[in-house]
């Protein structure tokens, strides 16, 4: 073993998923490779910490060797039996169930998806009807008759030709997509249950919005690896989540995206939202891309969170998620932007 331990070298827990340690190895692997400046003999040590940690019987091993030495060192800092730290391995949170009439966003998800330009300009183009077909008429002469009459048939053969073009579209959106609305899946293996928790509440709630689509396992830009667990797009709103089983505890993130449980800086996982926002916002310009971290408990007891939503990697439970991020994407209910749908989906692992 080397003289700084794997966990350390990683920057994870004891207690770490294998998701967590994928995650943090993945992060720090780009830093120190080579072809990115970065030194050789810190890739590999990265890369044997990572293969011995990620294989559950060399990890077993491992830890088995790090409680002798620690028994060894130090006898009465032995851990008492019957104390319950740690994970329990059987173990598996349960998803709320929201009421409707308390999601503020709930009711005006309503209608069909519609690609094209977002359905805050419809408003705009009845008014300009009504005052067309109605206003006017009152209030002018018969000299005027002539002239509104014109201006009211070019307005209704844009109108009309609109629709057309609305129409070609919603069947060119269905021919390229054919109507799905979940791309990839949820991780399957038996630690990733909280991805799988995250993909029912996606499915139960934001397909609520018409022009909502999910996406499960994205890379960054240029990566082959499933860097974020899901996406959801809403018109041009994308927000990138990743799914954590943590501790119970109080659990809060700073502006630097650091995280903190129970107000000390929290060594027991990582999160690459904040560099995934940066790579997700050049790959989109133009799209608004926020983050979010649902967090469910790996053990019985409670999770709760700071209510500063605005923080690049916010921590969320399951139901504020659903209230503050179906909130935001609700802006454009049934819009979507087929460029950015093409785009994000090709990210798709």
């Amino acid at each position: 073993m080397r003289g700084e331990g794997y966990y350390d070298l990683l920057g994870v827990d004891r207690r770490a998923s294998t998701t967590e340690i994928k995650s943090a190895y993945r992060q720090k692997a780009r830093l120190a490779h080579p072809d990115a400046g970065g030194s050789p003999d810190e890739f590999q040590a990265l890369r044997q910490a990572y293969e011995v940690l990620i294989d559950p019987l060399q990890r077993a091993a491992y830890d088995r060797a790090l409680a002798r030495a620690a028994a060894t060192a130090s006898p009465a800092r032995a851990r008492r039996p019957g104390r319950k730290l740690g994970e329990d391995p059987g173990f598996t949170a349960e998803l709320p169930v929201l009421d409707p009439d308390a999601l503020d966003w709930w009711d005006a998800a309503r209608g069909r998806a519609r690609p094209g330009a977002a359905p805050g300009h419809a408003p705009a183009v009845l008014l300009l009807v009504w005052l067309l077909l109605v206003v006017l008429p009152i209030m002018a002469g018969t000299l005027a008759v002539a002239v509104w009459l014109l201006v009211a048939s070019a307005v209704a053969i844009w109108l009309v030709r609109r629709h057309r073009e609305l129409g070609r579209a919603e069947r060119a959106l269905d021919d390229e997509f054919g109507g799905t609305v979940v791309f990839g899946a949820p991780g399957g293996e038996p630690d990733q249950w909280g991805e799988r928790l995250t993909a029912e509440l996606l499915e139960r709630y934001l397909t609520r919005l018409p022009g909502a689509r999910i996406f499960h396992g994205l890379a960054w830009p240029g990566s082959v690896f499933a860097d974020i667990d899901h996406a959801v797009l809403a018109g041009r709103r994308l927000v990138l989540i990743e799914s954590k089983t943590w501790l119970p505890g109080h659990y809060a993130a700073d502006e630097d995206g650091d995280l903190w449980r129970d107000d000390r800086r929290f060594l027991g996982g990582a999160t690459q939202l904040p560099e995934a926002l940066d790579a997700f916002r050049a790959l989109l310009p133009g799209a608004e891309v926020r983050g979010a971290l649902i967090v469910y408990p790996s053990r019985t007891g409670e999770i709760t969170t700071d209510e500063d939503f605005d923080a690049p990697a916010p921590p969320m439970t399951p139901d504020q998620f659903v209230q503050v991020i179906g909130d935001w994407l609700a802006a454009e209910p049934s819009h979507v932007d087929v460029r950015l749908l093409r785009t994000v989906r090709a990210q798709v692992v």
